[in-house]
């Protein structure tokens, strides 16, 4: 299946709901219950074909197949390793997940979150799985994966050294679950060395569908406090942690009992009468459930005497489980990061928090047509993806004086740990927010060009341009119509990326895409021409040219034309080809004799002269040839309005190796694209926007 082909089905699948919580896509299109059975009828164990227990399944460099790392490990099943393997054994928790000789604590540190949340561990970790009720040596995971939800099933076989687990594993050893997560999350990225750094929101958000914001706390927000607060009634997942400059101060204590290098969750936050003033108070959870704050309003500290029994009833402020109140100051100044995962509206069921409302939409940046770059790139930058958001209703409870929309943007690229065996390293990403003109307010339909885009301002942009998975960044804008250009910094830059919005109060949002449509007159404007209407002058060229039977045929066409343009400076050509000839006949060629007659050579001839005053208009530079960035206005001006996928699919069939299209190949595009929209409009089924063709039908059409 070609490329394009597969990214068709991928957008029908998305259509057809696959992808989402309720209708995961199978990884490899690998099926978990009927693979089971089909193990379990046979009575063997499965083994996965498609990630194998080979050294390839380890890495590529430091974990590949000639790597001194990997020489004597063993895959070897749970039931080789101990006489009574658990999956899950009294519930998940912490001590299940002990780092092994692999540098992926950033996963770790995201899995053991699981732990917290039964409801979103039963999610990734689907229940029901065992070594002992129809055991088959098959289990499966399930991770959020750049905008749709994945069921990756594996095998049991785990790499090991010394008959112990290479990797991730359990205190006690008896106990698997994490191990096979482990497994299928670097089934997912390729190989285990692709996990190998990382930070751990990007495990929070490929285990809720969530979008991430991370907050330097030394340039906290004026607003943090109630950023918290909301994050919490919306049911976002808070972690917080505390930076190390190296390895030996990992899980160093402070000498007020924090731990550095290690994730704390955040848990509420509250305000309490002290000494008649307010304070502002957050609550944070140790996973580990024993080392607590020792400072300000600790489970012992003076500071809760100045509270009333009231409040402190309320507040639980004595519990021996690893969670404890602090200052909101002392939070701030403690900790070094801020790590906030809003989740998504299907992501919780309960009724006890808000929800966000959620957008999300795919794009690319293809070289040539839709690989624009940041603002610093005029002549390109307007070709790049755009989306519009259309904010109307302000936020319940504004955090500034003035009334506002509060919604995130997160862009992400994808696929940034597969390439990771070949050496790509992630682009450099970012985006800007413009206000839409008032003259296109509540349009979709159109594309923002530069001599709109480069005469105003960015409303709003990314914090920065970054090589990282996800940027993402906090706006509150008026009410209004928006548009977001996500961009790598630098142009011609290929990649896919996810764009997610989430806004407070409903919104509408949509690409900003020109709907596909062709300025075709329904008659032909020969059948108003008579022979008699032609200029003599150019009847007697035509005679000339075509000879005895008075009609030109492809060959003598392609000399025809080649001619024409060879005695021309204005315009660079590879010459007319056969194959665009032929196109130019079966579009024009009314009586089906393979030939054009003087009517039918005088609509060619006219159109030519159209197709040229265009093509010089948008030769910009006066090289002969037209940049592939300026196809899409001068397809409109030549009566045909397309789409960037549309684009993309013309700049990859006529545009040159340096993304120049010559004169021919202009030519040649616009014939072509006529000649599509007539089928279409002479196929289509009463004016519903589709066509239905059997497969000689459809070969018998894809083959002119």
């Amino acid at each position: 299946m070609t490329s394009t082909a597969g990214r068709l089905a991928h957008q029908q699948r998305r259509q057809q709901g696959i992808g989402t919580k309720q209708h995961a896509v199978k990884f490899s299109q690998q099926d978990y219950e009927s693979l089971k059975q089909q193990s379990l009828k046979t009575g063997t164990l499965f083994e996965d074909p498609c990630f194998p227990a080979e050294r390839k399944s380890l890495g590529y460099k430091e974990l590949g197949p000639y790597s001194p790392k990997t020489k004597e490990v063993v895959w070897k099943r749970p039931k080789d390793l101990c006489s009574n393997p658990k999956f899950i054994d009294d519930g998940a928790t912490r001590t299940d997940i002990v780092q092994g000789a692999l540098g992926d604590c950033w996963l770790l540190a995201a899995i053991a979150s699981l732990t917290m949340d039964q409801r979103i561990l039963a999610r990734v970790v689907p229940p029901g799985q065992s070594f002992t009720e129809d055991y088959a040596g098959i289990f499966h995971f399930q991770f959020w994966q750049f905008g749709e939800w994945v069921d990756v099933v594996i095998d049991d076989r785990l790499p090991t050294k010394d008959d112990k687990l290479l990797f991730v594993h359990s205190a006690e050893g008896s106990e698997f679950w994490s191990a096979l997560l482990e497994k299928a999350y670097a089934k997912v990225c390729g190989c285990y060395e692709a996990l190998i750094g990382g930070n751990s929101i990007e495990g929070f958000e490929d285990f809720t569908g969530g979008i991430a914001e991370v907050y330097d706390l030394d340039r906290a927000p004026p607003k943090l406090f109630q950023i918290i607060q909301r994050a919490l009634k919306l049911g976002s997942l808070l972690g917080c942690s505390i930076s190390i400059s190296s390895a030996f101060q990992s899980e160093a204590l402070t000498y007020r009992k924090l731990v550095k290098g290690h994730a704390y969750s955040v848990t509420g936050v509250v305000q309490v009468h002290s000494n008649g003033e307010l304070v502002q108070l957050v609550r944070v959870r140790n996973p580990w459930g024993e080392v607590e704050w020792t400072g300000p309003w600790s489970d012992e500290s003076s500071e809760w005497e100045t509270v009333s029994e009231e409040e402190k009833s309320k507040l639980n402020h004595v519990a021996e489980d690893g969670e404890f109140w602090m200052s909101f100051t002392d939070f701030v100044r403690q900790f070094s990061t801020l790590e906030i995962c809003n989740l998504t509206p299907d992501t919780l069921e309960s009724n006890d928090v808000g929800r966000w409302n959620q957008y999300q939409f795919e794009g690319t940046w293809r070289v040539g047509s839709t690989a624009g770059g940041c603002r610093n790139n005029p002549a390109t930058f307007s070709s790049n993806p755009q989306f519009v958001v259309r904010l109307v209703d302000v936020d319940d409870d504004p955090l500034d004086d003035e009334d506002g929309c509060t919604f995130l943007v997160g862009l992400m690229q994808k696929d940034g740990r597969k390439q990771k065996r070949f050496r790509r390293d992630l682009e450099t990403i970012g985006f800007a927010i413009y206000k839409v003109p008032d003259e296109l307010k509540g349009r979709s339909n159109v594309h923002l060009g530069p001599e709109i885009l480069l005469r105003q301002l960015a409303v709003a942009r990314s914090k920065n341009f970054i090589n990282t998975r996800e940027v993402c960044n906090r706006f509150n804008l008026p009410p209004g119509e928006y548009a977001i250009i996500p961009s790598t910094f630098d142009p011609h830059r290929k990649g896919s990326f996810i764009l997610r919005v989430f806004t407070e109060k409903q919104a509408a949002t949509s690409p900003l895409e020109e709907d596909l449509n062709a300025d075709i007159k329904e008659g032909e404007e020969e059948e108003e021409l008579s022979e008699s209407d032609v200029d003599p002058h150019f009847k007697h060229l035509f005679q000339q040219i075509a000879g005895n039977d008075n009609e030109v045929s492809v060959f003598e066409l392609v000399k025809i034309l080649n001619n024409v343009v060879a005695h021309r400076s204005d315009v660079k050509t590879d010459g007319f080809t056969l194959e665009t000839c032929r196109l130019i006949i079966s579009l024009l060629d009314k009586d089906e004799s393979d030939k054009l007659g003087l009517l039918e050579f005088h609509l060619l001839w006219s159109k030519i002269q159209k197709y040229l005053d265009i093509f010089k208009a948008y030769d910009s530079d006066y090289s002969g040839t037209m940049s592939s960035h300026e196809m899409r206005g001068a397809a409109i001006e030549a009566g045909f309005h397309i789409n960037s996928e549309v684009l993309q699919a013309i700049i990859s069939r006529y545009a040159d190796a340096r993304y120049a299209i010559d004169f021919d190949s202009f030519v040649g595009c616009l014939i072509k694209l006529e000649m599509l929209f007539r089928m279409f409009k002479a196929l289509e089924k009463d004016g519903s926007g589709k066509m239905e063709l059997d497969l000689q039908q459809w070969l018998c059409l894809a083959i002119i």
